[in-house]
């Protein structure tokens, strides 16, 4: 957490140097952000013991598959690629080694010791040994005091990414970050439209309707048709074309 807030504080602090403000955080549009708040909140979460091991790697899984999910939401916004990369070789190694691997000279790097990785360990983390995979992906930066943090390269592409993010916002470079469409329930979408947009489509779809269509066929298509109605003809004078008065 500590590495995070220092990513940050310096993404702010380039941003100023470079001519951005905060200002442009408050139009900025975020998608399931409590997914995000979920998923780091399972990050924190201690367990030991054999049973608590297997309920750590699953909640460490589903907290990165959370911050996956926020992260491919929104990955209309700048530098969100990078995010998403270094979210899933992280998911990818620590779904692989049934947690994710330290280097050993990495932990003696950043100021601590190994003794806390022995053994059983953590539920997040163990100590890298010969039958681990893709070890290359795991824990094998180290970053000595004051900051004594490990890291992976999936980790520094998140952390570029979230520091590139906060640049790019400030310069007001962040663009729409709109919704993507649904994929499955197209009808539900139609929910969060715009007000304008929102009614188009109920008006097509009533259209639909008049027409003897089912509805349904727009809510699963995503579209329904744009129907137009014959106006009616204006009713015809009387015979001969006369307005008014009577034929002599």
């Amino acid at each position: 957490m500590m590495l995070v807030l220092i990513v940050i504080g310096l993404a702010v602090f380039v941003g100023f140097i470079v001519g951005g403000s905060l200002r442009p955080f408050e139009h900025l549009n975020v998608h399931w952000w409590g997914v995000a708040l979920a998923g780091l909140a399972l990050q924190g979460i201690s367990i030991t013991g054999d049973i608590g091991r297997s309920a750590g790697l699953a909640a460490l899984v589903g907290s990165y598959g959370m911050l996956l999910a926020f992260a491919s939401v929104n990955r209309r916004l700048p530098a969100l690629w990078l995010v998403i990369a270094g979210l899933v070789l992280n998911i990818l190694v620590i779904g692989v080694n049934g947690g994710m691997p330290v280097s050993a000279s990495a932990i003696e790097t950043a100021g601590a010791g190994a003794e806390g990785l022995l053994g059983a360990g953590t539920a997040k983390h163990h100590l890298m040994g010969p039958d681990d995979s893709l070890t290359p992906l795991g824990d094998v930066i180290g970053i000595p005091p004051p900051v004594g943090a490990v890291i992976s390269i999936g980790d520094v592409l998140l952390y570029a990414g979230v520091a590139a993010l906060v640049v790019m916002i400030m310069l007001g470079r962040s663009g729409e970050n709109r919704r993507p469409p649904a994929r499955i329930f197209q009808g539900y979408r139609g929910k969060h439209l715009p007000p304008d947009r929102l009614f188009c489509r109920l008006e097509a779809r009533a259209a639909a309707v008049r027409a003897g269509l089912s509805p349904l066929l727009g809510a699963r298509s995503g579209w329904a048709p744009a129907l137009r109605f014959p106006r009616a003809a204006p009713a015809a004078g009387p015979v001969g074309g006369a307005t008014s008065g009577t034929s002599p």
